[in-house]
């Protein structure tokens, strides 16, 4: 638990956590090269990038678990995960929590979506009710093995019952037990100094930048001054990639080799070397049957 202590405490000093997000290990190890403080585990991203899907409910928890388990077994960066609505009731919630804290999982994101849930940036979401939400908020908490594993409650209230009953509903989930606070898609600079004046002298507060979504794209430095702990960029990086996918293969359709694209690409030497192949098979050799004498 000791990612998790620390990513406590960077939430509770006075730079904002930038976490961006990934959707798989080679992902994760690329942002904790980079130095990034912490990384979130989207789910939208892992349905565009492993199903070609939208968000709309289609990730389940098993598949969130594999993932989170591959990314927490080959970086040490501490991990946001999205768990949607903890994929059902409050029971749900439990198994959930117990399944991701015990894959890496460092911090736990729910929402007060229904069944089915999508984007926090779609219209047509529906909610739960409030006493619903903060009765999988006290389950979360009782199934985590660790105080250090941090409970993050998010609410879509602002699309479906306004501004004013999203507070009120965060405010009721911080009183259940909630360790950060996620009130999504407020719609413009105003409404973010509304949430975090409410909201933000007590809790931490995540600000969500969706590219083309209902929040203004805003830097970090400004998030943190308006007063967010911390700022996810979920969708970026399979954004990103779908970009660069869509020139490379386009280069390689036109030309027939990869070569006007090899400038842009990692090197032979350069991805084994960022991957670990020398250090794997050098300790793969520790265990060479020439090392040992047959026995009769």
């Amino acid at each position: 638990m000791q990612n998790s202590a620390s990513l406590r405490e960077q939430l509770q000093g006075p730079e904002i956590v930038v976490a961006p997000g990934i959707y798989d290990a080679f992902g994760a190890l690329m942002v904790e090269r980079a130095g990034f403080p912490a990384a979130y585990i989207s789910g939208a991203s892992i349905a565009y990038t492993r199903y070609g899907r939208p968000d709309l409910g289609l990730v389940g928890m098993d598949e969130v678990a594999n993932v989170l388990s591959a990314i927490g077994e080959r970086v040490d960066v501490p991990l946001i995960v999205d768990a949607d609505t903890g994929y059902g009731n409050a029971l749900n919630v439990i198994r959930t929590v117990k399944l991701f804290e015990r894959n890496g999982a460092n911090v736990i994101q729910l929402e007060d979506q229904s069944l089915p849930k999508r984007c926090g940036h779609l219209a047509g979401k529906t909610l739960v009710s409030a006493a619903e939400m903060m009765g999988k908020i006290k389950a979360a908490r009782d199934a985590r093995a660790s105080a250090d594993t941090l409970i993050m409650a998010r609410t879509d209230a602002i699309a479906v019952e306004g501004l004013d009953a999203a507070l009120t509903r965060a405010e009721r989930y911080r009183e259940a037990g909630a360790d950060i606070l996620f009130v999504e898609a407020p719609r413009d600079v105003d409404e973010m100094r509304v949430v975090t004046a409410r909201l933000g002298d007590q809790t931490p507060l995540l600000a969500n930048m969706v590219e083309g979504g209902k929040t203004p794209i805003l830097p970090a430095a400004e998030l943190q001054e308006i007063g967010y702990s911390l700022v996810i960029f979920p969708g970026g990086l399979a954004r990103a990639v779908g970009h660069m996918m869509g020139r490379y293969f386009a280069s390689l359709r036109s030309h027939g080799d990869t070569a006007p694209f090899r400038s842009q690409m990692i090197g032979f030497d350069e991805m084994n070397a960022l991957i670990g192949t020398p250090e794997m098979l050098a300790n793969g050799a520790r265990y060479d049957a020439g090392n040992f004498e047959d026995g009769d």
